[in-house]
């Protein structure tokens, strides 16, 4: 079953048992791939990467949000952000714990014999490309350019 299709299920889901806020947030998510479908073509299909972005994406709106009601002290629309970036994220991957991302980059970085700065682009452009969806590209930079340093 496609993403697509279980965001399709956990609606019907949702609205048998009158969840107003996951209902919002999965029909968020619901015209977010229908935008994305109608963008390139009637009749294309996301991949899953396409479908993994467009909810990172998501998750990421929505935390901007709740970061900035928080800062003008609006509680109620803070929590509101909150509990839709949470239900979204059920849908993406487990994420790496920073542990496990150092780990990985320590290993990569060495196969790829990087030793400076200079070689940033391309360990990032792999790393980038092999964790997508399992690890944040902010952490992925900053750890890969502490160990370069």
């Amino acid at each position: 079953m496609s993403l697509f299709e279980t965001i399709n299920e956990e609606l019907k889901t949702a609205m048998r048992a009158r969840e107003k806020e996951r209902l919002e947030a999965l029909r968020a998510i619901k015209t977010a791939f229908l935008m994305a479908r109608s963008e390139k073509g009637a009749s294309h299909e996301l991949s899953e990467q396409d479908e993994l972005k467009i909810l990172k994406k998501l998750v990421k709106q929505r935390q901007d949000s709740a970061e900035i009601y928080q800062q003008q002290g609006r509680e109620d629309l803070y929590n509101k952000e909150i509990a839709e970036s949470k239900v979204i994220a059920e849908f993406l991957p487990e994420q790496m714990s920073e542990a496990e991302i150092r780990t990985y980059l320590q290993q990569l970085i060495s196969e790829m014999g990087a030793d400076s700065m200079q070689q940033m682009g391309p360990v990032m452009g792999r790393a980038t490309k092999e964790l997508s969806g399992k690890a944040d590209g902010k952490m992925i930079s900053s750890i890969v350019r502490e160990l370069l340093s």
